[in-house]
């Protein structure tokens, strides 16, 4: 079992209570910038075992009566077509996913603003398609001299070119699909705007990590790390903080490397900066929350595996180059991890190793070890799965869960009509033949009150799993890994 390791509860409390603090502080109205996934952070409920997905929508939910949500994508991530890899879907796509989350859940989504601006069709296109859903847009445009040219950038030449979002609450939470997307840029245009129309309004960063108030080299910030690797992301002691208050606090080099530039911004709008470090200008709690740090330091190193599993996979596939795997090959060796501690991955090659092809192996919640093998009707992964059902529920391995007069049937479905070279039955094919079944099977409904116990699981391919397994295993909460070799011998090398 894995051991609870934070205090969601103690955390929600907090969180709200300090950005509560941090709106009076300024008067008005705060820009609030939300660094990380607002309502599906699955890395902060790994390396924190305890903290919920959807905290940070739970905490603004104690907010909503006075929070806003705006919206920031950059007209380039548009025009290059940049997709979410967790989600498989571009970040125009992931816009319209968010706003329809965010108001699913109670919350006002204000408007989206448009970073980057410059004629283009695909982004006119998207502009026009976020007006017919009845939601407004703003324009922000490049600035020339960005960072650096503070004098320029304060004036109209530089923000002041930048159409004025109206706001009605006091507080504006800032999010965007991904990285670079210019959430904290739209912040500082909009108190430019703000201070001309007489409206005291500020601004605050909401990352989750790196957590501030834990050590440099402490496995949750070292896989934060991990998680950044591509985009060379380094945590690093705040100096600003240190010389101001004689407190180590951890920061990452973006934030502290643009703090002189924003705090003289912010000197610039508002005639005094509220802020001596990158540090002070963050409201996360999650680092007071912590119940059992042992628990934290271990999931943590176990993500730091995992990314690195992820990695060697994303080389093989052409995403990321081989200075991001030796960056996390660096951080395992920081916290004194292996491959040889992910406890599945000698199971899934000896497996491989006597069968000739490719295997899975899952490491239950109770630490049993669970393995699959592919054959004429499944997948590995699939056998696996079925094995792993079998194990939870006490069922004798040699009974047939799915019968192969059901199996045989969807093969030729997928190969006659469905235009599928591969026959066998992928995890999700088979989860829908095992509810069938489970309709009339009594061991078969037993095997499908199984799956909630998947969560957690973790899982290791000898080769890169397909689309559909790699999402059925994510959907089921499981945590997978890769060796990065193709299974098709056409994908090889």
């Amino acid at each position: 079992m894995i051991k609870t390791g934070f205090d969601n509860k103690k955390y929600l409390s907090m969180q709200s209570e300090k950005i509560e603090e941090r709106i009076n502080a300024f008067g008005d109205k705060l820009y609030l910038e939300f660094g990380g996934k607002l309502f599906d952070d699955y890395h902060a409920s790994r390396v924190l075992p305890g903290f919920e997905p959807d905290s940070k929508i739970k905490m603004l939910l104690k907010l909503k009566d006075v929070a806003e949500i705006l919206v920031v994508i950059s007209a380039n991530d548009i025009i290059k077509n940049k997709y979410r890899s967790d989600l498989g879907i571009t970040y125009d796509a992931d816009v319209i996913r968010l706003i329809d989350v965010f108001k699913s859940k109670g919350l006002f989504v204000g408007s989206v603003v448009m970073t980057m601006y410059s004629p283009q069709p695909s982004v006119d296109g998207f502009i026009k398609r976020l007006n017919n859903l009845g939601i407004n847009v703003y324009k922000h445009y490049a600035i020339e001299g960005y960072p650096s040219d503070v004098q320029k950038i304060v004036s109209e030449e530089g923000y002041g070119k930048n159409e004025y979002v109206p706001t009605s609450r006091r507080l504006v939470v800032v999010t965007a699909p991904g990285p670079g997307s210019g959430k904290m840029a739209t912040c500082l245009s909009q108190l430019y705007h703000e201070n001309l129309r007489g409206i005291k309004a500020g601004y605050a960063k909401y990352e989750t990590f790196p957590v501030w108030n834990l050590p440099l080299s402490h496995p949750v910030n070292l896989a934060y790390e991990a998680a950044t690797a591509d985009l060379n992301d380094v945590n690093m002691i705040d100096p600003y903080h240190l010389d101001a208050y004689q407190t180590l606090a951890v920061n990452y080099n973006r934030d502290v490397e643009i703090f002189p530039v924003v705090s003289a911004m912010l000197q610039k709008i508002l005639g005094y900066s509220p802020y001596k470090s990158p540090t002070d200008m963050g409201v996360n709690m999650a680092g007071n929350c912590i119940v059992d740090d042992e628990a934290c330091k271990k999931a943590s190193n176990a993500e730091i595996i995992r990314r690195y599993y992820a990695s060697l996979c994303d080389a093989r596939k052409g995403r990321i180059g081989k200075d991001v795997v030796a960056k996390i090959e660096l951080l395992m060796r920081k916290a004194g991890v292996s491959v040889a501690d992910r406890k599945p991955v000698a199971y899934a090659l000896e497996k491989e190793e006597q069968t000739g092809n490719p295997a899975v192996a899952i490491e239950l919640n109770d630490g049993r070890i669970v393995t699959g093998k592919t054959g004429e009707l499944l997948g590995a992964s699939a056998a696996c799965m079925l094995n792993a059902l079998k194990a939870l529920g006490g069922i004798d391995d040699k009974i047939e869960l799915i019968s192969p007069t059901i199996i045989e049937p969807i093969q030729r479905l997928k190969v006659k009509h469905m235009g599928s070279f591969n026959p066998r039955l992928h995890t999700d094919e088979i989860l829908m033949a095992l509810a069938i079944c489970a309709v009339t099977d009594p061991m078969a409904k037993l095997a499908m009150q199984q799956l909630d116990k998947l969560k957690n699981c973790e899982i290791h391919s000898t080769v890169i799993l397909s689309h559909v397994d790699e999402k059925t295993f994510k959907t089921l909460g499981m945590h997978v890994t890769c060796e990065p070799q193709r299974q098709t011998t056409s994908c090889q090398d």
